[in-house]
């Protein structure tokens, strides 16, 4: 049974699950609204998207300590400290006067970045019933790959009826109730009181991922690329990881020990993460919705028009399938459901380059298809195994390496498809190296180990309602 009574693990939800939202509009409220910020702020599409750069870039960092700061001074607080700086950031961004304003505005909500991570470890302590946890754990995370798809829409009805600020504004009332509810119903947890934080270590890590996502962001520019540049900043990225490897061994309170490295519990987790989100990230959310625009070989819709009838299907069924296959995993156990779902990211990538390529009705079957399969499943169980599996010692070590991990995979893979796209002039070609991509997180994804107490066996009088 859990830890929380049934109206006390209810409150938690409550907080947890508005937290979440809070933290997603960030993300996904915003796409349908760059054009508007840039025509209001009187700034270049390049400028506006640089703004989406720094709040991504910061998530990516801050992801890889707070939550294991959590542990220490305890994870309701990091919380809540997260969701006021997004506040802050929030407020800034709505009274933005220009660009580099808002520039510097989603710098600062990016620090609430690793909310998801938190909220799940604030949840595992709570939850002892790994059945229950299971489903839980999937109705938070869905809420990370979009609210079914209505966020974006209602981004860009704000935008367009009362300009981009109000969108912002949103953001921030959303905001405060979940600071409210936070401070209100969710309990302390603090693992490791004793513990201190290698601020060193955690120095050299930031230096390193932050140089990798910006050399790959420039290399995202394809043609376009300061190639010089990008290898210049991969060269300090890797310099910086030379240096964090160096500081772990000789300190005596390592971020990440380096026997921790050789576990299978760590590396081949965070390797199938950057994988899998190589391979299918950008497909999703950048060759099929350029494809769907193209007047001369594509679908020739609106931006609006591609977002109703592929982007929204997809995050609505991924946000519907989420708790079932959370539900799941631990009766089947968290890999195999894993590998179910990148089994069935294959077959919609390939269902994309063999069909929906000349077919609209067949793309839309595709990304509903990717939405079960990959939003609603495989993304559920790599954001949970980085929770069921991070070292007993340092909870927070694997979910914030595991967040960094996504944000790696997601700028490898807006820096290597559609970069390989432009150079051959044609969709599949990027759909196929996104397909070759996920065969080997496929592959990496059997050497995880089974997470033994957070799997069990249903029991055969446990009743759906039991679960909720």
């Amino acid at each position: 049974m859990s830890r929380a009574s049934q109206p006390g693990l209810a409150s938690l939800m409550t907080a947890l699950l508005a937290a979440c939202i809070a933290f997603q509009l960030n993300a996904s409220m915003l796409s349908p609204v760059l054009v508007t910020m840039a025509g209001e702020l009187q700034a270049s599409a390049a400028a506006v998207g640089m703004s989406q750069t720094a709040f991504f870039t910061a998530a990516a960092l801050f992801s890889l300590f707070l939550p294991r700061l959590g542990d220490m001074v305890g994870r309701k607080r990091v919380l809540l400290g997260m969701l006021l700086v997004m506040l802050a950031g929030s407020v800034l961004a709505a009274m933005a006067p220009s660009v580099a304003v808002l520039q510097l505005a989603r710098l600062i909500q990016g620090v609430s970045g690793p909310v998801v991570p938190v909220c799940l470890l604030m949840l595992y302590h709570e939850v002892d019933d790994p059945q229950r946890y299971g489903l839980l754990m999937g109705v938070i995370t869905a809420v990370n790959g979009g609210i079914a798809g209505i966020d974006a829409i209602a981004g860009g009805w704000l935008a367009t009826v009362f300009g981009f600020r109000a969108v912002f504004w949103c953001i921030a009332l959303l905001a405060v109730l979940a600071c409210v509810l936070v401070a209100w119903l969710a309990p302390e947890s603090r693992p490791s009181p004793q513990a201190r934080m290698d601020w060193y270590g955690v120095g050299w890590l930031v230096l390193s991922l932050g140089s990798l996502l910006w050399a790959l962001h420039l290399a995202a520019a394809g043609r376009d690329a300061d190639w010089l540049l990008s290898a210049g900043m991969a060269a300090v990225g890797m310099l910086g990881l030379g240096l964090f490897l160096y500081t772990e061994q000789r300190s005596s309170h390592p971020l990440l020990a380096l026997s921790l490295l050789r576990q299978r519990c760590i590396w081949p987790l965070l390797l199938t993460t950057v994988l899998t989100m190589t391979g299918v990230f950008a497909i999703i959310n950048g060759l099929v919705m350029a494809h769907a625009q193209q007047t001369v070989g594509g679908f020739g819709l609106s931006a609006e028009r591609a977002a109703w009838l592929l982007l929204t299907p997809y995050a609505l069924v991924g946000w519907l399938v989420g708790p079932l296959a959370g539900q799941l995993a631990p009766r089947w156990g968290y890999g195999r459901v894993l590998r179910l779902g990148l089994a069935g990211s294959l077959l919609a990538i390939v269902l994309m380059l063999t069909q929906g390529l000349s077919s609209l009705g067949w793309m839309m079957a595709a990304t509903v298809l990717a939405g079960v399969a990959y939003a609603g499943t495989a993304n559920i169980m790599l954001n949970g195994l980085g929770v069921v599996l991070s070292p007993a010692g340092s909870p927070g070590l694997l979910p914030g390496l595991n967040a960094g991990a996504f944000n790696l995979g997601a700028g490898l893979s807006f820096a290597l498809l559609p970069a390989v796209q432009s150079l051959r002039g044609s969709p599949s070609d990027g759909m196929l190296l996104g397909l070759g991509i996920v065969v080997l997180a496929g592959g990496c994804s059997l050497l995880i180990p089974r997470p033994g107490q957070a799997e069990s066996v249903a029991s055969a009088g446990v009743s759906q309602d039991s679960f909720v």
